[in-house]
């Protein structure tokens, strides 16, 4: 068995921060969110915008990612395409 970190790209992007109402439908996005792969990145959040309650989660991917980008050639950065 190998300790080795799977190098696996997100479905998405590396965190996405999730909000919506406090309901089941915004449970079963957190939820799929795990399925997926995502870990849970801090506290969930709520505030009340007078009619309901808005809840945020944040998830995070916890694996390294299977592609890098590409480096940037020190001539290319300032527009300087030799």
């Amino acid at each position: 068995m190998s300790d080795a970190v799977p190098l696996v790209d997100p479905p998405g992007h590396r965190y996405r921060l999730l909000t919506g109402p406090d309901d089941a439908t915004f449970c079963t996005r957190i939820s799929e969110a795990l399925e997926e792969g995502y870990t849970l990145y801090g506290s969930p959040a709520v505030t009340f915008d007078g009619q309901r309650v808005i809840a945020a989660q944040a998830v995070v991917w916890p694996h390294p990612p299977a592609t890098t980008p590409a480096p940037t050639s020190p001539h290319t950065q300032n527009g300087d395409d030799r």
